[in-house]
């Protein structure tokens, strides 16, 4: 059914279907490395495809063949301390606005005459939907991330702003978003719009949504894991005489974490049989973690797809990038989260049977080395990764993705016209 699909609807009609498409996304790894395979397989198929990004990540985009549209960002860079973004809830939001209300001018500008068919956005590009309305076209989310289900505002939403309301701050911040959205002529309000697009791509495995069977598919659609060859980043072999292998892991954000990294050595240092491959991102210096044994390599960055698909086990944040890789590559997690979705992503890992939850402040070597030993060695851990990475394979990923997109250009687009 699928297949037919895409034949009728997806690259046997392309040629004359050209269109420009707008992607639109911040400096981020985790927002901007999940839609990079979407926006290649786009170009592959014959459409003009512009990215509007920060410079730090214009080369990344280039990579795929799309043209980058450089703009200035404010936010804390991906190599800036994780203590920039602050504790709270207040502090996490304000960035986002304050960067949208300076870049929509920027993004104005930048696409002055160069109107696109259709625009493309992470969940935190706010100005792409204000843009989209401006220029009359449709506008579709790729979340790199769970998705509000219906009930989610009730749940979990109005708890969690339950305080922040109540503050001069929060009523503050909700009353300048209202005033830009307004100005905007944005029809709605904060909450409806960063929680409920009109069309949304989810790229994350719908095994990883919590309360999947209330989520609206009419307006979301689960395509999975948008992988794609990771050669560019660079291969890692096996080292010679390395039994097993376990990866750890905390993402490319929330890495300044030394006490946690010599725990790790501790636990698999020295460990028979096992070779320990250690990534501490860029504010964590290798000494600190003091004298290493022979079975223990240090980077601060791996090719991390390269290292799972030969990994025996996975020490990891539970970032949705991570945990969609140790899924599609059936590797076992034991998930240390650090911040907002990984918790949940973490529960919902261990309800699926193929990962265990150990929270930062239990996560001793011996913990750590008894979870990560106990899910290597159980076979029936092994039978359900294989399920779940057989119904990741089935959701389409990345062709999937693009078929879906395309299906959104609207009739006339590039002034070809519908095939």
């Amino acid at each position: 059914m699928y297949e037919t699909y895409r034949l009728v609807y997806g690259r046997g009609m392309t040629a004359s279907r050209s269109a420009h498409i707008a992607m639109f996304s911040i400096a981020a790894h985790g927002h901007v490395n999940p839609s990079l395979e979407v926006i290649r397989e786009l170009v592959a198929r014959g459409h003009r495809v512009t990215y509007a990004i920060p410079p730090a990540f214009a080369d990344k985009v280039a990579e795929t063949g799309a043209e980058p549209k450089v703009w200035k960002s404010i936010l804390p860079s991906a190599d800036d301390d994780p203590e920039a973004w602050g504790t709270t809830l207040l502090d996490n939001v304000e960035p986002f606005l304050a960067d949208a209300v300076q870049a929509l001018p920027q993004l104005v500008e930048a696409y002055e005459g160069d109107e696109p068919d259709l625009v493309l956005h992470d969940i935190t590009s706010y100005p792409a939907p204000v843009l989209a309305r401006r220029w009359g076209v449709p506008a579709v989310s790729l979340s790199p991330n769970l998705v509000a289900w219906e009930g989610y505002e009730e749940e979990v939403a109005a708890p969690m702003w339950a305080e922040p309301k109540q503050t001069e701050r929060g009523r503050a911040y909700y009353a300048r978003f209202q005033a830009w959205l307004d100005e905007n002529g944005m029809d709605t309000d904060p909450d409806s719009f960063g929680g409920r697009p009109d069309r949304s791509l989810v790229l994350i495995p719908k095994a990883l949504q919590p309360h999947a069977d209330r989520v609206d598919e009419s307006v979301y659609t689960f395509v999975g894991a948008c992988q794609g060859d990771r050669s560019a980043q660079g291969e890692w072999h096996r080292p010679d005489g390395a039994g097993r292998v376990v990866l750890v892991s905390l993402g490319s954000s929330f890495t300044k974490q030394p006490a946690f990294y010599r725990a790790c050595v501790e636990a698999f240092g020295g460990l028979p049989g096992w070779h320990l491959v250690l990534q501490i991102g860029r504010h964590v210096d290798p000494a600190e973690l003091g004298e290493l044994p022979a079975n223990v390599e240090v980077h601060s960055w791996v090719p991390q797809l390269a290292v799972l698909r030969q990994a025996d086990a996975f020490v990891t944040h539970a970032g949705a990038g991570g945990s969609q890789e140790g899924m599609a590559t059936a590797t076992p997690m034991v998930c240390v989260p650090q911040a907002v979705d990984q918790f949940g992503n973490a529960d919902m890992l261990q309800a699926l049977g193929i990962a265990r939850h150990l929270p930062m402040a239990e996560a001793t070597p011996d913990a750590l080395r008894e979870a990560v030993l106990t899910l290597a060695d159980d076979p029936e851990v092994a039978r359900r990764l294989q399920r779940v990475q057989a119904e990741m394979a089935a959701e389409g990923g990345t062709r999937r993705a693009a078929d879906l997109i395309e299906a959104e250009i609207p009739k006339g687009a590039g002034g070809t016209g519908k095939a």
